[in-house]
């Protein structure tokens, strides 16, 4: 499914983020969604259905080029260890090696602020 062909229903936004997810994040992805099901189940639908059913597959750039971007972005917001685990599992999913995620992260701590 692509922008163009975009899922319409609750129910189809929620079953085409599960499949970007998977492909994404693997199993880590999954539970972190599943860890909100008694906390709160909405923003985990709102996680698969928006953030990656939505977001994450646009066609504007490429899963490895999102987790990048990603990286980044965690890197500097700080205090997000756990996703940033998640994220970078998700980087080697999309093809990111490990030195390229080492450099990702050098070159994020030369604009944040390095410890």
């Amino acid at each position: 499914m692509t922008v163009t062909d975009t899922a319409t229903t609750r129910d189809e936004r929620f079953a085409h983020g599960l499949e970007v997810l998977k492909r994404v994040d693997g199993e880590a992805g999954e539970r972190v969604v599943g860890a909100l099901g008694d906390i709160n189940p909405e923003l985990g639908h709102q996680i698969v259905a928006w953030a990656f059913g939505d977001i994450y597959d646009r066609p504007g750039l490429a899963p490895r080029d999102r987790q990048l971007v990603t990286l980044g972005m965690l890197t500097a917001l700080g205090g997000c260890e756990t996703q940033l685990e998640v994220h970078v599992n998700a980087a080697l999913n999309v093809g990111l090696s490990p030195d390229e995620i080492v450099e990702s992260l050098l070159h994020s701590a030369v604009y944040c602020g390095i410890p």
